[in-house]
């Protein structure tokens, strides 16, 4: 359980992946498209996407000659669960959450 949950925060951890996973909210999304608004190699989205795969938070498949990734957004109920866990937490404040995230992705 804990190693599992280490891979997800591990993962959620850098900027670049919760992009994806945003841009994976839509819909699925072969590699070069998901590689497309990043200024880094193929290569380098990859390793992203393996990480990403490795925590359960994505999967991919082969259709033909291109490779898919889909969002596993049950790969996060374990996160989900620890979060909540600490239930006495103040209510999020939904404005200063949406402020995070558009700073996050105008990065």
């Amino acid at each position: 359980m804990t190693s599992t949950l280490d891979q997800v925060f591990a993962a959620l951890g850098d900027g670049t992946r919760r992009q994806i996973l945003t841009m994976l909210l839509e819909d699925d999304m072969a590699v070069t498209d998901v590689a497309e608004p990043f200024e880094m190699s193929l290569a380098a989205v990859s390793k992203h996407l393996a990480i990403l795969t490795r925590a359960g938070l994505i999967s991919q498949e082969k259709r033909g000659r291109v490779k898919w990734c889909k969002l596993e957004p049950q790969a996060m109920r374990e996160a989900v669960v620890w979060i909540e866990s600490f239930g006495q937490l103040e209510a999020l404040n939904f404005d200063a959450f949406e402020e995070f995230l558009e700073r996050e992705l105008s990065d």
